[in-house]
């Protein structure tokens, strides 16, 4: 592990916010006393460069060195950074390295490639295929951006030439895209613009300069042109021109005139199509090519962010990008503005081992930095996916992941395993069908493949034909048994990908290996020459160690890998987590739904190898990408420990709601499947207020189209009855339709009122399993995040559900009345009474975040180097009880947090407290260094520590008398 004390300073805890034009710098900069309160040491933001206009999230980012005007102005950053030194906090930044949104007008870069094409001074930038088989697109750039088939829009006059006279330029508009015309193509407009019967009265000076201009543009080098002196010429030149073109349109009054009338005859007349045929010309001599949106799939020739056309990808290996577009974020590092950054989607990056490097090793240069490359300056996590078997890579210099591992983990030891059969048997009575996991994820890869990404994966078996075609043991390899052979192991892929570089390691040999033996297995019909071929190619074995090809399999191995996240992502992450629905509490990004939940032992393993590798990893429970909230989760776990009155609810359910489904293609609608994703989502989500809260009319209207939206973005995702590509209208409404009418708030509505029954009975369990997970986070190994607004109890659905405002002066209020002195035992005590008896309100979880954040501020070394310790717990509830010492220097702190509630709550307590409840139930204390005096921090109590046969310990009864959960500190003899 890095030294932490000699570089980057780690945070204590973060909060994260979603930065927009409806929150900016100034609204998080009014807030920062809130958060120092609450205790967090890090504002954690989503980034805050110029994005698309109107962009919700920033991931759209188009400018990497200026600040995002809707969220602020650089003077607005320095009053935020100045509030939080002022109460001793950091910032850490969400930093989007992989892409960059195109499309549009506002990208420069992306601008002057479409301009420059191939002699674009950007258009090593962007990772384009310029050289293609296809003679439409051997060096032109395809851009999917049309709404409609190219011929259809160019003919109903939707595209439209216009002259930018400030710049002298030319550009064709789509709506609010901008599509630069090549100026060497300039004549095409020009000359028709000199023949125009106005300009007979241009005087001869004039004349000869605007014909010695057109002649100019002609003449500039070709685009296509490799040569360096060229490009310098042709990028110095046209600029020049442009700029003589201004002059002269302010010298010769009637020359715009001319060019006016000229565009005017190019853009057409909608009721003559041959009246396009020039614009048409104009077009096609460009550096792109605009087609139909639809035409990406098969035959898009840039990388994109997974499948989305208008953020491509960068080509952030080349120095000279990276330099490009971290020269502000290196700004505000060495300027002390930003202590960390959250790196989006590393798996898209060429090398990603290279860029954290390169980046730890810039900030190690800059003046004034506390530390170097090899000792970390800089906090650095990353946003990765990895398989339940698969470690973060230790080469990799950074101090952790953003949590999703944990997320999983710790909302798993929640899930009680042995409900799996009976959920298992009631998902399939009520869907009748028989889904299992592992071939739902095989399906929808494939169908990510020969979908949106076939293109990716067209150019994959391309680059291996050719590297076949090189030696004569494989050159018989025809392209379809490649892509056949690539498509399968891709599909049969165990981890998002692997990260071959210079050398194969272990790990990845392991994953290569199992990914082409399962394809062979699968596809047994395909030549096993093709698959053994593939294997070698990826690992640098067999053809590859041929000279002659050696360079090509290594570069081919390092795309291979760029495609695998893609798919993988696309078809677990969007597709597959929404056709399986057996229990969707364990349907979140990065969990594998095939495993039933986590065991206490797992929870304590992963505890121990985070502390010992990735102590200052950050643990997240919600996400601005988690597909439910930390507290949804919580409810849907709870029908696991109640699989016999779900089956009864769900037959209810079905039979009363019978009358509300419709016929679509001749089958019901919503499918059995999305039904019963809805009733697990109104589990999850369900008002705590009740019906009630929904007869008050907009509160109904409000729930019941978020629930319907939601529903529309997951059939959508689940790509069965409609997609985002093909939309099912019809099958839509009748979701949406269903949804409002089982929601809708009337008297005689059976279900609404069944549903509350059973809603309000799990939301309370959930409630005190959502404690439980909570002060697992804040106390774990690692770095707790808090997404915003999660402090008190939220039950927010994917994005944009998750997006919504935040009230952050309730929030205020409300720790304002928590915020009981320590030392006040009796206070505390009674206040904790007041929470659990008005739970509802979320003060709960307010305080328990809290007085955790204090714990943790107050021992800070314990928490940031401390050891970890798993607990035995003994007795009759000894299963309902997870355990941990946390231990530094002779100091402890201990979590106690039980789960599965439902279990605790039989006897009819309406509180997980007390004798009744706990009986004969403890917690063994180490053997070495027993505790001389503990206390529990949430109700400032004393808990003694007994002596049991031999053994020393503490009771449940004693620790959990006034609350659901315990944090006992104290130190060691």
């Amino acid at each position: 592990m890095p030294d932490a004390e000699r570089g980057a300073r780690i945070p204590r805890a973060t909060y994260r916010l979603q930065l927009n034009s409806g929150f900016t710098l100034r609204d998080a900069t009014a807030l920062v006393p809130y958060f120092a309160r609450l205790g967090v040491s890090h504002l954690y933001c989503s980034p805050y460069v110029r994005a698309r206009p109107g962009s919700s999230h920033g991931y759209d980012v188009v400018d990497h060195n200026s600040i995002n005007p809707e969220i602020g102005t650089p003077e607005d950053l320095e009053q935020f950074v100045r509030a939080l030194r002022a109460e001793g906090m950091g910032h850490i930044l969400d930093w989007v390295p992989n892409h960059v949104g195109v499309m549009g007008a506002d990208n420069s870069w992306w601008m002057d490639v479409l301009e420059n094409g191939p002699a674009s001074i950007y258009a090593q930038f962007f990772d384009i295929a310029w050289e293609n088989v296809d003679p439409a697109l051997a060096g032109r750039l395809l851009v999917p951006v049309l709404g409609d088939y190219y011929g259809n829009i160019l003919e109903r006059g939707e595209l439209a030439l216009r002259f930018e006279p400030e710049a002298g330029s030319f550009a064709i508009f789509y709506h609010e895209h901008r599509f630069p015309v090549d100026p060497r193509e300039y004549p095409r407009i020009l000359e028709r613009a000199l023949a125009q019967p106005l300009l007979a009265q241009l005087g001869e000076e004039d004349r000869a300069d605007f014909s010695s201009l057109i002649a100019a543009f002609g003449h500039l080098p070709d685009r296509t042109s490799r040569a360096t002196a060229a490009l310098e010429e042709r990028n110095r030149d046209k600029e020049v021109h442009k700029r003589r073109l201004v002059r002269l349109c302010a010298r010769a009054a009637l020359l715009p005139e001319a060019i006016a009338a000229a565009i005017h005859d190019l853009n057409g007349r909608a009721s003559d199509p041959a009246s396009f045929d020039a614009l048409h010309e104009l077009l096609e001599s460009q550096a792109y090519r605009l087609a139909y949106w639809r035409v990406a799939s098969d035959e898009i020739n840039y990388r994109r962010f997974f499948d989305i056309n208008d953020l491509a990808a960068l080509r952030m290996e080349n120095e000279t990008v990276f330099d490009a577009t971290h020269r502000l974020v290196l700004e505000l590092i060495a300027a002390g503005k930003v202590d960390g950054l959250r790196i989006d989607h590393p798996d898209g990056l060429y090398d990603p081992a290279q860029y954290f490097r390169r980046l730890q090793a810039r900030v190690g240069q800059l003046p004034g930095t506390d530390g170097d490359a090899a000792h970390l300056p800089l906090y650095l996590v990353v946003e990765k996916i990895t398989a339940r078997f698969e470690p973060l890579r230790d080469d990799w210099p950074v101090h952790g992941a953003t949590g999703y591992r944990f997320a999983n983990v710790v909302s798993g030891v929640m899930v009680d395993h042995s409900g799996r059969a009976r959920l298992d048997r009631i998902y399939r009575s009520f869907t009748g069908s028989a889904l299992e996991w592992r071939e739902v994820v095989h399906e929808t890869k494939r169908l990510v493949e020969d979908t949106s990404l076939a293109a990716e994966v067209n150019v994959l078996a391309s680059e291996l034909r050719a590297i076949a075609r090189a030696a004569r043991s494989t050159r018989d390899f025809t392209q379809s048994s490649l892509r056949q052979a690539l498509a399968e192991v891709i599909a049969c892929f165990p981890v998002y990908r692997t990260y071959i570089a210079a050398s194969v390691s272990a790990e990845d040999r392991k994953y290569i290996d199992w990914a082409v033996a399962q394809a062979r297995r699968r596809k047994s019909a395909t030549d096993t020459a093709v698959f053994d071929f593939v294997g070698t190619i990826l690992l640098g074995e067999g053809p590859a160690k041929l000279p002659e090809i050696a360079a090509a399999a290594r570069r081919f191995a390092m795309k291979f890998q760029q495609v695998t996240a893609p798919v993988t992502a696309k078809g677990i992450e969007d597709t597959a987590l929404y056709r399986f629905d057996r229990l969707v509490s364990l349907n979140e990004v990065g969990g594998e739904p095939e495993h039933f939940g986590t065991s206490v032992r797992e929870f304590h393993t992963d505890a121990r190898y985070r502390a010992r590798r990735w102590p200052h990893e950050l643990l997240a429970t919600s996400t601005h990408d988690t597909k439910r909230s930390e507290d949804v989760r919580s409810r849907i776990n709870v029908l696991s420990e109640l699989p016999g009155e779900w089956r009864r609810a769900l037959e209810r359910w079905s039979r009363i709601n019978r009358p509300r489904r419709r016929m679509i293609d001749g089958e019901p609608a919503p499918s059995a499947n999305d039904e019963y994703l809805l009733y697990q989502t109104l589990v999850g989500t369900f008002p705590l207020q009740g019906a009630a809260a929904l007869a008050q009319g907009a509160s109904a209207a409000d729930y019941a189209e978020r629930l319907a939206a939601y529903m529309v973005k997951a059939v959508r995702e689940a790509k069965v009855r409609s997609s985002w590509a093909n939309v099912n209208g019809a099958y839509e409404e009748a979701v949406q339709g269903f949804t409002r009418e089982v929601l809708e708030p009337r008297a005689g509505n059976v279900f609404l009122a069944d549903l509350e029954a059973l809603a309000q009975r799990i939301a309370r369990i959930g409630l005190f399993s959502s404690l439980s997970q909570t002060l697992c986070k804040l106390t774990a190994p690692g770095v707790p995040d808090i997404y915003q607004g999660t402090e008190l109890w939220d039950f927010s659905l994917v994005d944009p559900d998750n997006r919504r405002p935040v009230d952050y002066a309730h929030r205020g209020r409300l720790l304002r009345e928590t915020s009981v002195p320590a030392q006040d035992c009796n206070a505390r005590r009674a206040l904790l009474g007041g929470l659990l008896d008005r739970l509802q309100d979320g003060r709960a979880k307010l305080f328990l975040i809290w007085r955790a954040l204090q714990v943790r501020a107050a021992l800070e070394p314990l928490f940031t180097r401390g050891g970890y310790l798993a607990l035995r717990v003994r007795g009759a509830h000894a299963s309902s009880i997870i355990a941990f010492m946390r231990h530094h220097a002779g100091q402890a702190a201990i979590t106690i947090a039980p789960r599965l509630y439902a279990r605790l709550l039989t006897e009819g307590s309406a509180l997980p407290l007390g004798p009744a409840v706990w009986g004969d139930t403890w917690i063994e204390l180490p053997r070495a260094g027993q505790a001389g005096m503990l206390t529990n921090d949430l109700d400032g109590v004393g808990v003694p520590v007994r002596e049991f046969a031999g053994r020393h310990g503490i009771l449940a009864v004693d620790a959990l008398a006034s609350f659901p959960v315990a944090l006992l500190v104290g130190r060691l003899t």
